[in-house]
């Protein structure tokens, strides 16, 4: 069987966690590339700060989901010895950093999506997953007024800074129909009260872009057809380089303990 159907066979709420797990884990290890280059140290500081927090959310998130397949994976099994096909986090998580302004957009855009489900993950039927939600809604709270604080600031500044937001969200903006995208795991999980529904997280998030955008002087892209569909296992080029970094001393030394 490949990893793919074995993933389709698995537990509905299993799979739902890892659309948000790996979701966390992926954004997580991309934000933790600026340590050391960002373009100024408090701002270093905060991105490894968020980085930290996400790989926290992870691994709640994958800790929950190996206990409901029930196959003896702990979290570091899930996050590192996984094929890319089994991997289920939207596409935008894993497009390239670029330069400061495309990581803000791409956190921007991700913080608002996070902070609208988890405050709504909160009353979730499922109490593991509530109360992960519960811890998770107060990170993803600080994470978007950084992201959109920095969002304004470059929107609003210089025109050469405006310029580059304004590019970066007409490249990411076809990634964000995918956080939308109801498919049947997301009504099953919503019709048993786990998980609330994708049209009212959408809702909440448009208002949200909207303002920020507003304040920052940055107009809203047209909406695109979207052909990735990563919380499908169908990934773009770059999440395969992301795993071959962050898998490597888990797949060199398998079952290694510090």
């Amino acid at each position: 069987m490949s990893t793919a159907a074995a993933a389709a066979g698995a537990p509905p709420l299993f799979r739902y966690l890892l659309r948000l797990g790996d979701l966390s884990l992926v954004l997580g290890q991309r934000l933790s590339e600026w340590v050391g280059h960002a373009p100024a140290l408090e701002e270093d500081l905060g991105l490894a700060n968020t980085a930290l927090d996400l790989i926290g959310q992870a691994r709640l998130l994958l800790t929950y989901a190996g206990e409901i397949e029930g196959r003896g994976r702990g979290e570091d099994e899930i996050a590192f010895l996984r094929e890319q096909g089994e991997y289920l986090n939207p596409v935008l998580a894993e497009q390239p950093n670029g330069d400061f302004g495309q990581t803000m957009v791409r956190q921007v855009l991700i913080d608002a999506f996070q902070l609208e489900l988890y405050e709504r993950l909160t009353n979730s039927a499922d109490e593991r997953l509530a109360a992960i939600a519960s811890k998770t809604v107060k990170e993803t709270r600080y994470h978007l007024r950084y992201s959109g604080g920095w969002l304004v600031r470059l929107g609003d500044g210089t025109q050469e800074s405006r310029t580059r937001v304004q590019s970066a969200l007409e490249r990411l903006w076809p990634y964000t129909v995918e956080l939308f995208a109801e498919d049947d795991l997301d009504r099953a999980m919503a019709d048993s009260g786990v998980a609330p529904r994708l049209s009212d997280v959408q809702a909440a998030w448009a208002r949200r872009i909207e303002e920020l955008l507003g304040e920052a002087t940055l107009e809203r892209p047209q909406d695109r057809p979207h052909a990735w569909f990563g919380k499908r296992g169908e990934h773009s080029e770059h999440l395969g380089y992301i795993l071959a970094e962050m898998q490597h001393l888990q797949r060199a030394y398998p079952g290694a303990r510090w």
